[in-house]
């Protein structure tokens, strides 16, 4: 069965939070499936997130909606194992606007990822996500 991996156990870090404001902006907002909150990255060439989960898990799919504007053109996909370096696993096209977007992900077995977001959408290179969820199941 497919469902979010993001759980309780599951260490985050972002590349920054706009104004350091971590209360109104912060990566806690990724995965409180709250519409009125979100992750708000502060200016710079590229954007990301990391995710340290509990135990192995086998990625299927990356869902993510962004603020239209604030998006990004190309993100990719990184995952290891323990204490391994990390390895692309796929690159993915966002498209700028509000939709909750879904992306396929080759079968890849990790316990950590970065997702990262280049080519910003935004002058800045600001990017601002409501939803971040990693789905399919635990190894």
């Amino acid at each position: 069965m497919t469902h979010s991996l993001v759980c309780p156990e599951t260490v985050s870090r972002v590349s920054s939070v706009l104004n350091r404001n971590t209360r109104q902006f912060g990566k806690k907002h990724l995965f409180d499936q709250d519409e009125e909150t979100c992750w708000n990255s502060d200016q710079g060439p590229s954007q990301w997130v990391t995710l340290e989960f509990p135990q192995l898990i086998r990625v299927s799919q990356l869902q993510i909606q962004f603020q239209g504007g604030f998006s990004s053109r190309r993100g990719c996909l990184e995952g290891s194992q323990g204490s391994q370096a990390l390895c692309k696993i796929v690159d993915f096209y966002p498209e700028d606007n509000n939709s909750l977007q879904t992306f396929p992900i080759p079968a890849a077995e990790v316990d950590r990822l970065k997702v990262m977001f280049e080519d910003a959408t935004d002058f800045f290179g600001r990017v601002v996500i409501y939803h971040l969820r990693v789905l399919g199941e635990k190894v």
